[in-house]
């Protein structure tokens, strides 16, 4: 059985100031297999980040229903845990203090809650740092916090809503493979929502491509890049066949959109 099982979702949205209501995704099935990075790209707008939501318990389903382990999901829960693209650290807080503060709402306590924060803090790299405040780190190095803190209070499924997508492009590079480098340790359940295409099939066992109008998958493309992977992979032919791939798709979806907008 997969870990995550999603049938028939379907999630609607009110219209502000209106009665009217409107499909943001319909009609998504997808299964997730324990230890599987998945990666999820489309256009604007084709309900990447509602499904993720979805799976994070933190948006209701109109039909259909998502499960984890065989569990029903109808709300947040300790076996998922959300990395979103603002750190959203505690400004007041070191890195020790904002990784430990999931453990301290789990009523870790003692040396038990020091040494847990600080293993996951060396796992992103940042053992010297466990003293900094936000402040004093890069967008890189405090995004590696928000992945510690998630972490820590060792999640089933890791849920990541473009978490670099704020970075400049050398710095989201490097998180990629150190993204890799820390989730090959970890062995954690991965969804992630991004735009950029290299990002989604250098990262991805298997890649959710979704379509608008409303929200749906299009495709479910299997990575067979070999594993662990570096940047030389970028420049391997297998490597740009998926890039083409997934361009068609998006190329596809911007004719459509624009199609919609010239006859409106």
């Amino acid at each position: 059985m997969a870990q995550i099982e999603i049938r028939d979702l379907g999630i609607d949205y009110r219209k502000p100031k209106s009665t009217e209501v409107f499909s943001a995704v319909d009609s998504v099935a997808l299964s997730v297999e324990k230890g599987e990075f998945v990666t999820i790209v489309g256009s604007s707008g084709c309900g990447k980040s509602t499904l993720l939501m979805a799976v994070a318990g933190l948006v209701g389903l109109a039909r259909g229903s998502i499960e984890i382990d065989g569990k029903r999901v109808d709300g947040p829960g300790p076996d998922r845990a959300v990395v979103f693209q603002e750190a959203s650290l505690l400004p007041w807080r070191s890195v020790r203090g904002n990784v430990k503060f999931g453990l301290e709402m789990q009523r870790w306590s003692g040396g038990d809650l020091n040494e847990r924060a600080m293993q996951m803090i060396r796992l992103v790299g940042l053992g010297r740092f466990s003293d900094y405040h936000p402040h004093q780190l890069s967008g890189g190095m405090r995004q590696r916090v928000n992945i510690a803190r998630a972490l820590a209070v060792d999640p089933e499924v890791l849920l990541m809503d473009e978490p670099f997508g704020a970075l400049d492009a050398q710095t989201r590079e490097i998180m990629g493979t150190e993204l890799l480098r820390i989730w090959e340790r970890a062995k954690k359940t991965a969804l992630f929502v991004t735009h950029d295409i290299d990002e989604a099939i250098f990262l991805a066992d298997k890649i959710v491509v979704m379509g608008r109008n409303p929200g749906h998958i299009k495709e479910v493309i299997k990575v067979d890049l070999p594993r662990p992977r570096n940047e030389a992979i970028l420049d391997s032919d297998d490597f740009h066949e998926l890039r083409k791939r997934l361009r068609a798709h998006l190329a596809e979806d911007m004719s459509s959109m624009q199609l919609v907008q010239e006859v409106a």
